[in-house]
């Protein structure tokens, strides 16, 4: 599966998708870490998918919650400029709103 090539913030904190942010993987963490954790995430989704029971379903979210927590996707930003997280606003209601309006509409389009 290709990745699509959606449009990326400035400072490589987020990427657009769905007219939403959402926060990258935090880009210090070494490659076995990183590589591990997608690992986790994926069998974790699986899992999400394959659940019989509503016990199993949580559970399964709860293991894509903590993957995406060892990759830097939810909690603590892995920034350390006081930056907040603007995960989840639209880039025209966020501190990104000047970038996302000086991208042309096919890129921006791409966000979409």
């Amino acid at each position: 599966m290709a990745r699509k090539d959606y449009p990326e913030t400035p400072d490589g904190r987020y990427f657009v998708a769905k007219a939403r942010l959402w926060r990258k993987t935090d880009p210090s963490l070494s490659d076995s870490a990183r590589r591990a954790a997608v690992k986790r995430l994926m069998q974790a989704r699986r899992a999400v998918g394959q659940a019989d029971t509503e016990a199993e379903e949580r559970a399964a979210r709860d293991a894509v919650d903590t993957a995406k927590r060892e990759l830097g996707e939810r909690g603590p930003v892995w920034w350390d400029d006081g930056a907040p997280d603007e995960g989840g606003k639209h880039p025209k209601n966020s501190s990104y709103a000047d970038w996302w309006g000086g991208l042309s509409p096919e890129e921006r389009q791409k966000g979409e």
